[in-house]
């Protein structure tokens, strides 16, 4: 049986991507996109505090092109991707681990000026 390896995200751009060209001009993004679960109070009347998970959203060529162009802090971008994680070691020689999206498409849904336009 074949394994799957499917993410689905809709939230807000926490800070401007980072956009780099690489290896012959490929374009790269990252993204750190925030999703929050809303704040709800059980039946018992206890309360479950709103709790925001952030991502680390890597995209490439042409998805990384369009988020150059269209997306900045505070829009809300759909994302379908795949987990992938790895490890890097950092400048005290500390091996760190990350997790991160790699994304297979990207759709933009608003943005924070057209919000503040549309009010």
């Amino acid at each position: 049986m074949a394994s799957i390896n499917k993410v689905i995200l809709l939230g807000h751009v926490g800070k401007e991507p980072d956009v780099r060209y690489v290896d012959k001009g490929v374009c790269v993004a990252q993204v750190r996109l925030a999703t929050t679960e809303r704040a709800y109070k059980l039946q018992d009347g206890t309360e479950v505090p709103e709790r925001t998970e952030w991502h680390n959203v890597i995209l490439w060529r042409k998805l990384a092109e369009t988020v150059e162009k269209y997306v900045h802090t505070g829009d809300m971008i759909y994302i379908e991707g795949r987990i992938q994680s790895r490890s890097y070691e950092d400048k005290q020689g500390i091996t760190r681990y990350i997790t991160e999206i790699w994304a297979d498409d990207l759709k933009l849904f608003s943005s924070k000026k057209e919000q503040t336009d549309n009010n």
